[in-house]
């Protein structure tokens, strides 16, 4: 296809970004501005509106998803939805009257009685990546403002048309200066904001080395709230028992489960499996079968359909709509870097073993479609073999024993998630649970790695994560309890009173 105008982001200067800035200083007023002071229920009740206005934009949204990072139609519409379900989650966990930390009364401790709620940090910088523009920038986002802090959101150069589209339901259903937009180049907006010492937390989902700079930049980051979703290089890991006789259906399910972890979105994904290790001896004919079924994706554009029968009996043998299970990189340098990747490892010893992996499909110079690329073997030496690809790579690692499993999630700089697939409970998968369990955030039995269900804390260790995004975990993240307290005699019982009062 010839390339298409389907936007324009505008480039913001820096006295534009301070113009931002003393917007966002205004709305949070030292605390006393119009939203850190209104009730928990009425800023709920702003936030459902704000979602019933988005609503209408959904088929614009999904589209500019297809359009400007790739993502197919199926994937498209599951980020928009989940993003609203994790908005109704979190306003439902708060609403529940279970909910004590968020519902709470007068308690008495010995002769105190106190008053805990959770108040807000103030002003928020929140930057969103470009493969969950929606999902994840609000994941992070509303629990902020459900929770009475002021909001400067960064749109990411790719990714960022999607939040143009809802910048007018934020306009109408939120005060003046509540959540205000910066675009443009990160580097002459980010830092000037960070050095006024003006920001008070920081949400970041993106590389460690900006997020490090963008840290250092604040004049007194020790008092900087942070809250950080980084890189991972996720493993799956293939035990012996999987090869043994009578278990080739789940060493299929495995396999199966791991072409999804590794390739859905094309690995652009944070909690992507980003390396397969595979017992040496078995490892060559699972590269093959591997191989063979990653041949077997669907590759095109993010609109394109194939009509595929459907294995379902109920469905009664009918044709069903697939999409592209592999679709174009967002950029270039996207396609750079995986080639960059390949390279160095074919140059020391592995192999491209999936048909035309890593070529462009639609012209080199200006396509960005590419076939996934199957390394076998990958070691140590090799770059891929701890650099986080985030893209259409899979790198698959023979192994001889159990140590090498554990030295590498020890040893390596991320601390993400794991997958262990297995048909057993016991000696190799109950070593590495144990070991994995202090050094993982979470640890996946037979299944792919992933954040959901988003009741569940979705954690880090390393260089992966600071903080913790849940449906709970994340409104606690953006907030601070603030305590309340008086010696029971009848003078402060009743100055209580009358403060309660008013």
């Amino acid at each position: 296809l010839p390339p298409a105008i389907i936007g324009s982001m505008p480039q913001f200067t820096t006295e534009q970004t301070m113009t931002v800035l003393e917007s966002a200083k205004r709305a949070w007023n030292g605390g006393a501005g119009t939203w850190p002071q209104m009730s928990l229920a009425g800023r709920i009740e702003a936030l459902e509106k704000l979602f019933l206005k988005l609503a209408d934009k959904r088929e614009e949204i999904v589209s500019i998803l297809m359009w400007e990072i790739g993502k197919n139609r199926k994937d498209a519409e599951a980020e928009f939805d989940r993003t609203v379900s994790f908005a109704e989650q979190t306003i439902a966990a708060i609403k529940s009257p279970s909910n004590n930390e968020f519902n709470s009364d007068w308690e008495t401790i010995g002769k105190t009685r106190a008053f805990v709620r959770r108040a807000a940090i103030g002003i928020i910088l929140c930057l969103g990546p470009f493969n969950y523009p929606l999902n994840e920038t609000y994941a992070t986002l509303i629990p902020a403002l459900l929770m009475g802090n002021v909001v400067i959101m960064k749109i990411p150069t790719i990714g960022g048309l999607a939040h143009l589209l809802a910048m007018e339901a934020f306009a109408e259903a939120l005060p003046s200066g509540v959540v205000n937009f910066v675009s443009g180049s990160g580097r002459e907006t980010m830092p000037p904001l960070m050095k006024t010492a003006s920001i008070d937390g920081l949400a970041f989902i993106g590389g460690s080395a900006a997020a490090d700079s963008l840290i250092k930049s604040h004049p007194e980051p020790h008092r900087l709230k942070l809250f950080l979703q980084l890189e991972a290089k996720n493993m799956a890991i293939f035990l012996p028992d999987l090869f043994e006789e009578g278990n080739k259906h789940a060493l299929d399910r495995a396999i199966s489960e791991t072409i999804t972890g590794s390739l859905s979105y094309n690995g652009q994904r944070c909690t992507a499996l980003k390396i397969i290790f595979v017992p040496g001896e078995h490892s060559e004919a699972f590269s093959k079968v591997f191989a063979a079924k990653v041949d077997s994706l669907r590759v095109g554009l993010p609109w394109q359909t194939w009509e595929e029968e459907c294995d379902a009996p109920e469905v009664n043998s009918k044709k069903t709509k697939k999409y592209a299970n592999i679709t174009p990189l967002p950029g270039m340098k996207r396609v750079a870097y995986m080639n960059k990747l390949i390279s160095d490892a074919t140059s020391k010893g592995a192999s491209i073993v999936n048909t035309n992996g890593g070529s462009i499909l639609g012209g080199e110079t200006e396509s960005t479609l590419m076939i996934p690329a199957v390394l076998y073997p990958v070691d140590a030496t090799m770059d891929i073999y701890e650099e986080e690809q985030f893209g259409p790579v899979v790198p698959i690692a023979p192994y001889d024993d159990i140590g090498t499993i554990l030295k590498y999630g020890r040893e390596g700089k991320y601390g993400q998630q794991c997958s262990i697939f297995t048909t057993q409970g016991h000696g190799s998968a109950a070593t590495i649970l144990d070991h994995f369990s202090s050094v993982f955030g979470k640890v996946n039995i037979n299944s792919q790695c992933g954040r959901s269900p988003d009741t569940l804390p979705f954690s880090g260790r390393r260089s992966s994560a600071l903080g913790v995004m849940s449906v709970m975990d994340a409104l606690r993240e953006f907030s601070i309890p603030t305590v309340v307290t008086y010696k029971e005699d009848g003078f402060s019982s009743s100055v209580v009173e009358n403060i309660s009062e008013d």
